[in-house]
């Protein structure tokens, strides 16, 4: 078992109410085109003033392309970021026609779906979140629930209700006690609906399991592993990728046809669960590195952080079940 310090939280974020607000503003009022030429001074503020998250992504890019990175690939790394935040705006308020969004595998959702059976859509903090909205063109018919900390996202649970109220009803409270939230999830799911949650950080102080990464050992949370054994529902990744302009591949695939398992299993199921993630989230980082939005050092040294004891999977995937380690997941957008 593991636990990831908390040097990403520590951080301050990308942008807080009033960084949401103004991009908002000048993106709805000025127009996208008018809000992406401030994209620029902002990636060069934060090129400059930002020297941990710099040297964070000097340290990626170098790690996911296999050459020295230079200060001239942060500045894309930034602005790839400050253009998803901008684009997150119209994403939000149902305004997917403005982009050209091309997607791949997604008739393993909708057999899931057909069937009457409810999704786990796991997401991660590689490209955009929010293209996942795309998905109410298809499926205008089928719910999507996103498990959203309220409390400690303020600005984006601002942002929901000045754009999309309709989305934001939608939302599924993660700072709720832990088998209140259990409950609304598992519901969700018997009614046939997806819940998408972001799964590629472990929270201060949740049990999480270290497995290969670019060939270095990387924690991953165990709570949302231990919910889909829990449940027995499919889990079906999601990569909305970034592709500049006005451009987006939405990426899924199904990754876990869904059946409970009992407890004496469950250990090498997450495990394994756990370590196929991993290796589907390296593949598609190596084909888009700047999409990459963890601007902190995601492979600790410390030995807490990256011994990974399989024996240890099963106590701390009880305590996740009952939602101890889902109660504090959110899809927060940090640098």
């Amino acid at each position: 078992m593991s636990t990831q310090g908390t040097q990403w939280k520590e951080r301050p974020e990308g942008g807080g109410w009033f960084a949401i607000w103004l991009i908002r503003t000048i993106g709805r009022y000025g127009g996208r085109g008018v809000a992406r030429l401030l994209l620029y001074p902002i990636t060069l503020y934060f090129l400059l003033r930002r020297g941990p998250e710099r040297r964070a992504s000097l340290a990626w890019l170098s790690a996911a392309t296999g050459r020295r990175a230079s200060w001239l690939g942060v500045a894309r790394h930034i602005h790839c970021f400050a253009s998803t935040i901008l684009d997150r705006v119209f994403l939000l308020s149902g305004e997917t026609d403005r982009f050209a969004i091309r997607t791949s595998g997604v008739e393993a959702l909708h057999r899931y779906l057909d069937a009457g059976r409810g999704v786990l859509l796991f997401g991660s903090h590689l490209g955009s979140f929010e293209v996942l909205r795309a998905l109410a063109r298809e499926r205008p018919q089928s719910r999507l629930r996103v498990v959203l900390d309220q409390g400690h996202n303020p600005a984006m649970t601002q942002l929901l209700d000045a754009l999309n109220p309709e989305i934001a009803a939608n939302v599924i409270d993660a700072g709720q006690p832990g088998p209140a939230l259990m409950l609304q999830i598992h519901d969700a799911i018997a009614a046939g609906e997806m819940v998408a949650l972001l799964v590629d950080r472990v929270q201060p102080g949740e049990p999480g399991l270290a497995v290969p990464f670019f060939g270095r050992p990387a924690p991953f949370p165990l709570a949302p592993w231990q919910l889909a054994t829990v449940l027995g529902a499919p889990v079906v990744l999601a990569f909305g990728l970034y592709r500049g302009g006005n451009r987006y591949d939405l990426v899924f695939e199904s990754f876990s046809e869904g059946e409970q398992v009992p407890r004496p299993r469950r250990r090498a199921r997450i495990a394994a669960l756990i370590a196929g993630y991993a290796t589907r989230l390296e593949h598609h980082a190596r084909s888009a590195p700047y999409n990459w939005f963890n601007f902190y050092d995601y492979w600790p040294d410390n030995a807490e952080a990256t011994r990974h004891d399989a024996t240890d999977v099963a106590a701390a995937g009880d305590d996740a079940a009952a939602g101890g380690g889902l109660r504090r997941r959110a899809p927060a957008r940090r640098a």
